[in-house]
């Protein structure tokens, strides 16, 4: 018998002890049952089946693993971690057990996979039910997958994006001007927020940012600013941090904004399957639930980003576009070179000190980190009326250059809990050009997964610092990038998949 696992059987109906079992099973609640449980053998319980869970007045549907072996004993219901922090039972407590309530939304799902449209209320009961965790993973790879593509119209995402924001709270700042940003992905380093906001609270508007943390990628913002600052912050902190310093930027998870978007991006991502109406509804379904009113969309494009051609970014930003009017949001584009990474840092430390360098002017902090950001707060000065048209940009540099966006974040990061040191890798690995040449192309993807497997952003000082650029000269045996990681395993595993793959920096005689 495990130590700590309760014992005894429980003395009426479908009950059972709850036990912590450890089991990070990301996000999704599981339970454990034994197949000899008298719970389990009377209800019929059989692997997969969906459970309905509840300690006092918290509930949780979980999934059931059915369980062979004495690691469980009898009268216990082992909980995943997600089940465990979902109900938070007290000692002695007791786990009712039922089956789950019948989804009638799932006739929904099954009507978009044989192709038929959605309309706001079929996808108001599909998304309640989602954001409510009564969908498996199964059946969340089913609508993701059954939406994936073009398969969702214009009309199909704006209502789609308005059942993601019924679904949660709404903030609501008393102002007629919140404005926003939001970068579509697939660039490491591309870390502009944490330049962005200060500036542009620096310079008179409001921008509570709400960020997300890394899920496929080395670094999320969150991640990043979690480096210099807490994130952890809930709805009342973020107010004071905003009515103090005009911004901040947060974990989204800790504040219920379009909770939907969560569960699905944990699902959607592995699949990894494109889909152009729930990445609108995702990224506007936050923006309008954060109270925002004023949006500027940044869109890298490149081979190996997340948009892949002009085109592809133009139809995007154009049903952005007219998916956010119909919300009531102004939404403005900035399409931006997505063909390589972004400042030197890949990883959560390394990106904080890249964005720290341009915000105290230092001498070689990474010009095309400082321009993006200075063209995206332009963009959104003159797009939220701090700025005339045309004179946004000027009025970034000014602000950058004098000193008062370095101020205001550390303004920001105080109010959020105070600013803290970064720490830095114990090991490293620098790569080497092996011939002369001009760097001719750069694989995001692969130099992402490099940075993710030398450790970030679990470790916040792991990831890549890149020394150099599309179409610099190189020497043979000049440095290209260099593995920072915590741990000697994980250096030595972002190693031999750095060797095991074409090289990531390809260099060509011409430049």
């Amino acid at each position: 018998m495990n130590p700590g696992t309760p014992t005894g059987r429980a003395d009426a109906g479908d009950r059972l002890r709850p036990w912590r079992t450890g089991i990070d099973t990301y996000q999704e609640p599981v339970v454990y049952m034994r197949r000899d449980c008298t719970v389990c053998r009377s209800e019929g319980f059989t692997t997969q089946a969906r459970i309905q869970l509840s300690v006092g007045t918290r509930s949780v549907v979980a999934t059931l693993n059915v369980v062979d072996g004495s690691w469980l004993d009898q009268g216990a219901a082992g909980l995943s971690e997600a089940a465990w922090l979902a109900l938070d039972p007290l000692p002695g407590s007791w786990v009712d057990i039922a089956h789950a309530p019948a989804l009638d939304s799932l006739s929904h799902v099954r009507a978009k996979v044989y192709g038929h449209r959605l309309d706001e209320r079929a996808l108001h009961a599909v998304i309640g039910d989602v954001a409510a965790g009564r969908y498996s993973d199964l059946h969340l790879a089913a609508f993701i997958t059954a939406c994936a593509g073009d398969r969702l119209d214009v009309e199909e995402t704006t209502a789609l994006t308005r059942a993601m924001i019924a679904a949660g709270d709404r903030l609501d700042w008393g102002r007629d001007t919140v404005v926003d940003k939001h970068c579509v992905g697939g660039l490491p380093g591309n870390r502009t927020t944490l330049l962005v906001v200060p500036i542009v609270a620096a310079c008179g508007l409001i921008m509570p940012k709400t960020s997300s943390r890394a899920i496929t990628s080395p670094a999320g913002t969150a991640d990043t600013m979690e480096v210099l600052a807490p994130v952890d912050l809930d709805i009342a902190a973020m107010r004071r941090t905003v009515e103090h310093t005009g911004g901040c930027i947060v974990w989204g998870g800790s504040v219920r904004l379009s909770p939907a978007d969560d569960i699905l991006i944990r699902v959607e991502r592995p699949l990894d399957l494109d889909s152009e109406g729930q990445l609108v509804a995702s990224v506007l379904s936050k923006k309008a639930s954060a109270g925002s009113t004023h949006v500027v969309i940044d869109l890298p494009v490149g081979p190996t980003a997340k948009v892949r051609s002009a085109e592809a970014a133009q139809t995007l930003g154009d049903r952005l576009v007219e998916v956010g009017r119909a919300l009531g949001l102004r939404v403005a584009l900035r399409i931006t070179d997505g063909l390589q990474p972004v400042g030197r840092g890949i990883g959560p430390a390394l990106e904080a000190r890249d964005v720290l360098a341009v915000l105290r002017g230092e001498a070689d902090a990474p010009g095309d980190l400082r321009q993006r950001a200075l063209e995206l707060a332009g963009d959104i000065l003159e797009l939220g009326g701090a700025a005339a048209h045309g004179a946004g940009l000027a009025r970034a540099r000014e602000v950058l250059a004098d000193g008062r966006a370095w101020s205001r974040f550390q303004a920001i990061c105080e109010a959020q809990g105070g600013m803290r040191e970064v720490p830095v890798a114990a090991h490293r690995h620098t790569v080497l050009a092996p011939a002369a040449g001009h760097v001719k192309a750069i694989d995001n993807r692969v130099l992402a997964r490099a940075a993710k497997l030398a450790g970030a952003p679990n470790a916040a000082a792991a990831g890549i610092e890149v020394h150099a650029r599309l179409g610099d000269p190189v020497s043979a045996g000049q440095p290209l990038f260099t593995l920072h990681a915590q741990a000697r395993g994980e250096l030595d595993y972002a190693r031999r998949y750095v060797e095991s793959h074409p090289p990531i920096f390809e260099i060509s005689e011409a430049p």
